[in-house]
């Protein structure tokens, strides 16, 4: 069974060689999605074995996560994997995501910081910005998950093919799950390990992404 591993990057020099060192000694096939980054982010990545696409403008996770799927989908992908380039995600973790696929016990598989207590959220974003983010993406889409905004997401490559988004930037998670709940898919969610190197998105952020997913339903 192929599976792919998409690693969107934007100025991740300082990682990206050990994360794709490490992605592919599990054995996967890897595939870094350069945003235009202004290091040696895409040099790097290539040096540690990765395929890399590269964007001529800076576009934004989203629209990098798609290029990375829309390539592994047309290369034979049985199972796309997105992956972080910060080394924040754990490359252990990827087995138990693709398990219950593999398994055909799911369709759609998510990582979550919240089924165990592995993971060491800064007390404003386990107890404001996430319950909101739930509270959205239910009242938006209809979806149920313990960790609505994880970006370690796993599914098959009918998944793949079926799932649109269009958000370019960090709203395409919720954007992503509005589809996979729309369309009844099987989801699973299971426990991951995060170690925060830094706390990412904050309150502005977090409006951002909101801001984003109400003009898309709005459209």
């Amino acid at each position: 069974m192929q599976i792919t591993i998409i690693i969107p990057a934007y100025n991740e020099a300082r990682w990206i060689k050990k994360v794709v060192e490490e992605v592919r000694a599990a054995g996967f096939q890897t595939v870094v999605v350069d945003d235009c980054s202004k290091d040696e982010t895409a040099a790097l990545a290539e040096s540690a074995g990765a395929a890399v696409l590269r964007h001529v403008i800076n576009r934004g996770q989203g629209a990098a996560l798609r290029t990375g799927t829309n390539w592994a989908l047309e290369n034979g992908a049985e199972i796309v994997v997105h992956f972080d380039a910060d080394g924040q995600f754990r490359v252990s973790d990827i087995e138990r995501l693709v398990k219950p696929l593999a398994a055909h016990e799911a369709e759609v598989v998510f990582g979550s910081r919240f089924l165990d207590n592995t993971t060491k959220l800064p007390w404003s974003k386990k107890n404001l910005i996430m319950p909101l983010a739930r509270l959205a993406n239910k009242i938006l889409f209809d979806a149920e998950l313990t960790d609505p905004q994880s970006g370690f997401r796993a599914f098959t490559a009918d998944v793949g093919r079926e799932i649109k988004w269009r958000q370019d930037r960090m709203a395409h998670a919720s954007e992503i799950l509005g589809e996979i709940t729309r369309r009844r898919l099987r989801v699973v969610e299971v426990p991951i390990t995060v170690v925060y190197h830094e706390f990412g998105q904050g309150f502005s952020g977090g409006f951002k992404i909101l801001r984003d997913i109400f003009i898309k339903k709005l459209s």
